[in-house]
């Protein structure tokens, strides 16, 4: 067995355990639920371990951030075997899923926005990280409508953004779900529009 293999792979393991334990500090308690301490507890780590592999909070999470925006990017990528117009409604609906409309999930997104409201690296790691999904979403559009402009695109692609965060906070209230059926239908009247 190759040990330098299975070293990575716990390595890989080892660093997942502690950002998910921050995901889940932020998601329950805010930033102010996020210590170097309260991460290894969570994850059940050595301090010394959570501290070798970041050197402070600010550094957790930026890992953090990093992870939501490669998370959000999944959303929008394309399936390779569909046609632009599946691609654009798949993406579309990814953001309705059973795993991203849970409370632990939508307070962790809303936990998120206020952080970056109050730090300007923070602010600057999110802004990245939508213009990438924004840009990605506008590209699944000019696939699937190739006549638009990609200023078009992006005007749809912000304007779908809107229903979704909608859509979010409407699923964090516990509205009826029709109400998110109805938002994903609104995206892609918005998305596919003559």
């Amino acid at each position: 067995m190759d040990t330098k293999t299975v070293n990575a792979g716990e390595q890989v393991d080892r660093q997942s355990r502690i950002l998910d334990a921050v995901l889940e500090l932020l998601s329950r308690h805010g930033i102010s639920g996020v210590n170097m301490r309260a991460v290894a507890r969570e994850a059940g780590v050595a301090l010394g371990l959570v501290n070798y592999y970041y050197a402070d909070k600010p550094s957790l999470i930026r890992a953090v951030l990093g992870r939501i925006g490669e998370s959000d990017m999944r959303l929008v990528s394309p399936d390779p075997e569909a046609l632009p117009d599946e691609q654009l409604r798949d993406a579309l609906r990814r953001v309705a899923a059973p795993e991203i409309l849970t409370t632990q999930y939508l307070s962790l997104r809303l936990h998120l926005w206020a952080l970056a409201q109050a730090d300007e690296e923070f602010a600057a790691i999110n802004a990245e990280a939508f213009d990438q999904y924004l840009d990605g979403l506008a590209a699944l559009i000019g696939n699937a409508k190739p006549g638009l402009s990609p200023e078009e695109c992006k005007d749809r692609a912000a304007d779908i953004v809107v229903v979704q965060n909608g859509m979010w906070l409407t699923s964090l209230l516990g509205i009826d779900k029709s109400s998110i059926e109805r938002s994903i239908v609104r995206t892609e009247e918005i998305a596919f529009a003559d």
